[in-house]
């Protein structure tokens, strides 16, 4: 048995990614995972409501440093500026578990009903960075859309991360940011 909470919850979450490769997530059940980590199925409950919630730890954690990247940045930065630097506050803790990455985007691309629960996990994100934008000034539809357009791109910027696995995601963040940049510049005003 994992003598701490956090190898405990690390346990889980790898027993759940190897089970729901193996099995699919819809034939997975809690107390499969709980057996395969070690512990028991109420050890899994202290940890997860659910087991969809196994493959989205970490979410609060990431919106919790996106959040902080965008309130510290320098004050006369524009938005995208803003975007690109707390998009790149997440690229080392990305980088560093590139492999259960790859494993959860898998599970989550094959599952439906993952997909939805990821759509709905990046509209809290959404919020969160909009609300951190509004906090610098930008007006609340400006915010959520400047959000919106940043996190399009950096789901852009992961997937293509993940299908090449010599990318570097530093690299790829900041040729899309630059695009980015490039595109709206060449918008007439008023259009």
């Amino acid at each position: 048995m994992p003598r701490s909470g956090e190898d405990a919850r690390r346990r889980l979450q790898q027993a759940a990614l190897d089970l729901y490769a193996e099995r699919g997530f819809d034939a997975t059940t809690t107390a499969e995972i709980a057996a395969r980590a070690g512990v028991t199925e109420r050890t899994y409950f202290r940890h997860f409501a659910d087991k969809r919630e196994v493959l989205f730890d970490g979410e609060a954690a990431l919106q919790a440093a996106l959040a902080a990247a965008v309130s510290s940045a320098p004050d006369d930065a524009p938005p995208l500026a803003v975007l690109r630097r707390a998009f790149r506050a997440a690229v080392p803790t990305l980088e560093a578990a590139r492999t259960v990455t790859e494993a959860r985007h898998r599970v989550i691309s094959a599952s439906p009903a993952l997909r939805e629960r990821d759509l709905a996990k990046r509209q809290s994100l959404k919020s969160t960075l909009a609300a951190a934008l509004e906090d610098r000034g930008l007006p609340g539809r400006v915010a959520r859309l400047a959000a919106d357009v940043g996190l399009v791109a950096w789901a852009e910027v992961v997937d293509r991360w993940l299908d090449d696995p010599s990318a570097s995601l530093e690299a790829l963040l900041t040729r899309e940011f630059d695009d980015l940049a490039g595109l709206m510049s060449d918008v007439a005003p008023g259009r």
